[in-house]
């Protein structure tokens, strides 16, 4: 793996940076270097529009990860006029970043190949790259969409409105006969504006913005903001609270990756594994609300610290619950491998490359079935990881199988991490003051969540106030490999496909 020219600010997963020290390139250098650290093995993390000084203007800042070199690249550069030069075509990474861009700030990436909007919402400053209406939402016309013609070729639409509690998304599909030849996916029917409603913090609400970016990954998602905090603040945490962070991150994995694992055999049809993961993953929600009395982690993790200490005898109690689930997970998960029918629908259903996973830069559990070495937790350590080590868990056929057994290899893993932290636990305090933030600082925090990457991107004012509050979901990144995985397969077979990504609707309409 080359070095990446010496043209972007290099900084560490979890600290921050002087604003100046991000240097200021022309539109052409910036997006040169972004295509250099691509081509050398990075990820574009993120990448976002900043309001400038003067009426017209624009900063776009970018942010890539070093995987190789555990370290990240941050570069920024300035659009004075409505358009700027897309990337997409020679990086396919930046596609839904370019259109977010155009859609929050009116500005238009000049020669991107599929511009349509990312949500369908007003932008930010009142100026639209399309030529809407300013403060009026608009819904997707039939125009904005892909549509194959041929003989017999036909369109079948799913959505936004689905049975049951499922979030808002429309799914709208090209097909002959049964076979998917284009799928397309239309977000953003609850876009909440959590990202502007986080400018002029922190305050008050802050905290719970960031715990309810998406409900089932509260503790990553909070984990990532606090330590955007810490170290705008120049906080150093309690190893103790480190190490409950950590046990909070896993057991928010095992109850969702267990949950997964219910609904894929509930997909095919088979009742004895989803019944058992259903309940078990019950099991898991109670023993983090052992830890802090909220099922899904609610104030749990804090600025400085965690909220909640975990004495001796619920540690004990955890470490009990922690092996009865185990026991029960192994049980039932294993009933899949050994059901031939199951593996039948798992196996080559929903394939996505290796070299596509690379392209659309993908995260999480879905990269790691594709063969991609990808971790937070191991390419970007911070906190507790960077003394606990868990293994990754790869799989290299990138089908719905992959994805699954990949989730069993985490829940296992996941596991033993978890009992050698609850018997280790370094004594001392839990949380400590986190302290006034810095003025003009850019911190950028990665937290392994269950579905992959949480990137938090915070910039500060003069007086310290957010600036710019920008955060990537993993879905963000992963709902284009979703489309991509539909290719060639049949129709039927998308709820199971769907659910082996089961990507966050709430998490991307941000």
């Amino acid at each position: 793996m080359t070095e990446n020219p010496p043209r972007l600010a290099t900084l560490g997963n979890g600290r921050a940076i002087d604003l100046e020290a991000v240097p200021l390139l022309d539109p052409g250098a910036f997006g040169q270097a972004l295509l250099d650290g691509v081509a050398a093995g990075q990820r574009v993390a993120a990448l976002f529009g900043v309001a400038g000084q003067e009426p017209g203007q624009t900063q776009l800042y970018a942010v890539l990860a070093d995987d190789g070199h555990n370290r990240l690249r941050a570069g920024r550069t300035q659009i004075c006029g409505q358009e700027f030069p897309s990337l997409t075509t020679a990086c396919a990474q930046v596609h839904l970043f370019e259109r977010e861009i155009a859609e929050q700030f009116g500005l238009r990436p000049e020669g991107h190949p599929w511009f349509k909007p990312v949500r369908y919402r007003h932008s930010w400053t009142g100026r639209d790259a399309w030529g809407r209406a300013p403060d009026q939402p608009i819904l997707p016309a039939v125009g904005d969409f892909y549509q194959v013609e041929g003989d017999e070729v036909h369109e079948v639409a799913v959505g936004p409105v689905h049975a049951g509690v499922i979030e808002p998304g429309h799914f709208r599909f090209q097909c002959h006969g049964e076979e998917v030849f284009h799928l397309e996916i239309a977000l953003g029917y609850q876009h909440r504006g959590v990202e502007e409603a986080l400018i002029g913090g922190p305050d008050q609400r802050s905290l719970h913005y960031a715990g309810t970016l998406a409900g089932d990954t509260t503790i990553a998602h909070t984990t990532a903001y606090c330590q955007a905090l810490e170290a705008l603040a120049g906080c150093q945490k309690p190893a103790r609270a480190q190490c409950l962070r950590g046990i909070a991150l896993e057991l928010e994995r095992l109850a969702n990756h267990v949950g997964d694992l219910g609904a894929l055999a509930n997909d095919v049809g088979f009742l004895p594994t989803a019944s058992y993961c259903g309940r078990i993953r019950g099991d898991f929600l109670n023993m983090t609300a052992l830890l802090c009395g909220n099922r899904f982690g609610r104030g749990m993790v804090r600025p400085g610290g965690v909220g909640f200490d975990l004495e001796e005898a619920r540690a004990a109690e955890l470490l009990r619950r922690l092996d009865a689930a185990e026991k029960d997970t192994t049980v039932a998960v294993e009933l899949l491998w050994d059901t031939s029918s199951v593996m039948a629908r798992f196996e080559d259903t929903g394939p996505l490359p290796r070299q596509v996973a690379v392209e659309l830069g993908i995260v999480g559990p879905a990269a790691r079935a594709s063969g991609l070495a990808r971790d937070v937790r191991q390419d970007q350590p911070s906190s507790i990881y960077r003394f606990a080590h868990l293994p990754i868990a790869t799989y290299d056929s990138g089908d719905v199988l992959a994805r699954a057994y990949v989730r069993w290899f985490e829940i296992q893993q996941s596991i033993g991490f978890i009992r050698e932290q609850l018997r280790a636990m370094p004594p001392g305090a839990v949380q400590v003051p986190l302290g006034s933030l810095a003025a003009n600082r850019l911190a950028v925090t990665l937290c392994e969540g269950w579905r992959g990457e949480v990137c938090h991107v915070a910039l500060t004012d003069g007086q310290g106030r957010f600036a710019r509050y920008k955060v990537v979901d993993p879905s963000f990144h992963n709902w284009t490999g979703l489309a991509y995985a539909l290719r060639h397969q049949q129709i039927s077979d998308f709820p199971l496909c769907n659910k082996s990504f089961n990507l966050s609707y709430c998490g991307h309409d941000l």
